[in-house]
């Protein structure tokens, strides 16, 4: 299996948190089966306290077209690193609508 890790900055700055805050250092990731030309996008996103935060960010970042597996290494109340697995490089403003729509903000590099 070849795949390319790739880390976007999209360039966008962090808006606030938000979120649920039960303090609890969940992570959960996703894990399927990726295809051999698989792009990996590591995000810095802001706000996740938990694994019910963990669990509406995979499933907003699922919903996009082309994406294979979202794994989320959680940092309760910072910046937590989500890496994407697609079929190829993804629209930061459709990332940044997914993450807007479930509460949470990317962080600029």
């Amino acid at each position: 299996m070849c795949s390319i890790h790739i880390v976007n900055d999209l360039g966008l700055a962090e808006k606030g948190s938000s979120g649920c805050a039960c303090g609890a250092g969940h992570s959960t990731p996703v894990e399927t089966a990726l295809s051999e030309k698989a792009v990996t996008t590591t995000l810095a996103v802001s706000g996740m306290t938990c694994g019910h935060c963990v669990s509406t960010v995979t499933e907003e970042l699922s919903a996009i077209d082309g994406v294979q597996s979202v794994n989320v290494q959680l940092n309760a109340g910072g910046v937590s690193s989500v890496s994407v697995a697609s079929d190829s490089m993804l629209d930061p403003t459709t990332v940044r609508s997914a993450l807007d729509e479930a509460g949470y903000s990317l962080v600029g590099a």
